[in-house]
């Protein structure tokens, strides 16, 4: 079987970006999301050279990600690559004014969703002594910005985590990379700002972003190279970004 790549958050945005990219490479995919017709859809686009397992679950809920990991056959468990893409921003407001259930939101998927799906996972890796963990982190997980406090600690929980599984499993042979994007034009800032789609708009209008392709390109990279190369910890930028607050507009 060729390898198997198990991308969360497929539905959309970077991971779907990434299924794309690494079926082009030969790849079978385990794609996971909560939104079935989406992933149908892209299983639909895919190479029929690939083959593609879909899963559905809520990475925030531990029994389903449990449950639905356990539920893969032997040779589907042989994960080479793990992408933890699923994450989510909710709201943009100073700590003493913003909603307490968006703080559980961002905590719940961006930490222990990444979490619960790791723990599933990394066994088996350990057990075959070889595998790669990409963790999707963000500037916000290098520098905090007003008005995100809770969604850059969930960042930074993310980029601590990164650290501590490269320190617990490269005697196993896993390699770990944390990906941290700058501006990327997503679904981010629609559900960030809870559907008002003239607001996320803005947030990218007089520049240009980084697409989802682009760090689908930066992860089939890291995967490919030579054996002996582990590359830890990338931040990217688009071309306009000198930092999470500075953004080089048109006028």
């Amino acid at each position: 079987m060729s390898k198997i790549a198990f991308i969360t958050g497929a539905s959309s945005g970077i991971g779907r970006a990434t299924a794309i990219k690494l079926a082009e490479g030969g790849y079978n995919l385990i794609l996971c999301g909560r939104r079935l017709d989406r992933l149908e859809a892209l299983k639909s686009l895919l190479p029929k050279s690939s083959l593609v397992k879909i899963l559905i679950f809520d990475v925030r809920n531990r029994n389903e990600v449990e449950s639905q990991i356990a539920s893969l056959s032997p040779e589907w468990k042989n994960i080479d690559v793990l992408v933890n893409s699923a994450g989510n921003a909710h709201g943009l407001a100073s700590l003493q004014t913003s909603d307490v259930d968006d703080w559980d939101a961002m905590i719940d998927g961006n930490v222990k969703g990444l979490l619960y799906v790791s723990r599933a996972i990394i066994p088996m890796m350990v057990e075959r002594k070889k595998g790669h963990i990409i963790n999707l982190s963000s500037i916000a997980g290098k520098q905090t910005y007003i008005n995100g406090v809770v969604y850059c600690a969930s960042k930074k929980s993310v980029e601590a985590i990164s650290e501590g599984m490269r320190l617990e499993l490269t005697e196993f042979g896993i390699k770990v990379t944390n990906i941290a994007p700058g501006a990327v034009e997503t679904e981010f800032s629609e559900v960030r700002f809870k559907g008002d789609l003239e607001r996320a708009k803005k947030v990218y209008e007089g520049y240009q972003p980084l697409l989802p392709e682009d760090i689908a390109d930066t992860i089939n990279y890291v995967v490919n190279v030579p054996d002996r190369v582990s590359i830890a910890d990338i931040l990217i930028y688009p071309k306009a970004q000198a930092s999470p607050g500075v953004i080089y507009r048109s006028k």
